[in-house]
């Protein structure tokens, strides 16, 4: 048998930084197209007309702070994930059964859903600056500086303005991407039609993706409204839940193809930056 690598606790943030750098424009068009009350535009029109009014790179706008957030929220869940699924099984000598994977992605999402927080709300904020009249944009430099200006004019506690929700969102978004990911790997494997390579590794990422998607599109839209809303804009959680059903159930699913489109990729080039670095960079057991 081939030597056994093991993930170091950081690799899951650098791989999500990877991914998220090629990604961020299909992130953005969906803060876009998930804050729009009216549906006025598809992802296709609002690509084309961001690139038309705003130039090519305002597809990157938030980018510092979209690597805020991978640094933050996906090496918290993803160290907390991999150690302690590589403690729990050398214990007992056998992989981990299904029901504790779920249980341990749902802890390790809730932790890094509340410590990536800050990054995510400073993330939607300044992808979503260019929709705004010149007067009303926060015109952010970068996700430092947005931090800084969040604290200075809103308070800490602004920061974690939708804590609940993104680490709600971020249960789910890790149960089904890291959980089911294994999951759906270890089942390949058991064919003989799979080896631990690429093609396994693209296939068990673009399926959690799907799944990831489909679990947190209703989350993510409410978290974004959260993030986005100015002060005083909604009363509660309940007032922006009601706010959004009035589009009907639909509603709850605005932007969900490029949600798809834009988490699809980000999760398959995770996963193969993932297991790029723990092939040869890992730990051996």
């Amino acid at each position: 048998m081939g030597e056994q690598r093991l993930a170091r606790w950081y690799f899951g943030g650098l791989a999500s930084c990877g991914a998220a750098c090629c990604t961020h424009p299909l992130d953005l068009l969906k803060v876009h197209l998930q804050t729009q009350q009216v549906n006025t535009m598809g992802g296709g029109q609002m690509a084309v007309h961001i690139v038309r009014t705003q130039g090519l790179l305002a597809l990157y706008n938030g980018l510092s702070a979209s690597l805020l957030r991978q640094i933050t929220y996906s090496t918290t869940r993803f160290a907390i994930y991999e150690v302690a699924k590589q403690h729990l099984g050398s214990s007992t000598g056998e992989p981990l059964p299904f029901y504790k994977r779920v249980l341990l992605a749902g802890f390790a999402g809730a932790c890094g859903g509340f410590v990536g927080t800050p990054g995510d709300m400073v993330n939607v904020r300044m992808q979503n600056d260019i929709k705004l009249p010149v007067n009303e944009r926060r015109n952010y430099k970068h996700a430092l500086d947005g931090l800084v200006r969040v604290i200075k004019e809103e308070g800490v506690s602004r920061l974690f303005r939708g804590a609940s929700t993104a680490t709600f969102r971020a249960v789910l978004m890790t149960i089904g991407q890291l959980s089911f990911y294994d999951q759906i790997k270890s089942l390949l494997l058991g064919t003989p039609y799979f080896s631990d390579n690429l093609t396994c590794h693209f296939t068990s990422s673009l399926a959690a993706g799907a799944i990831a998607t489909t679990m947190t599109q209703p989350v993510d839209v409410i978290k974004t409204r959260a993030m986005n809303a100015s002060p005083g804009e909604f009363r509660n959680l309940w007032h922006i839940i009601t706010y959004t059903a009035k589009l009907g159930p639909l509603g709850f699913f605005k932007g969900y193809i490029p949600a798809f489109v834009r988490l699809g990729p980000h999760t398959i080039l995770t996963f193969i930056f993932f297991e790029q670095l723990r092939k040869n960079y890992g730990i051996l057991k």
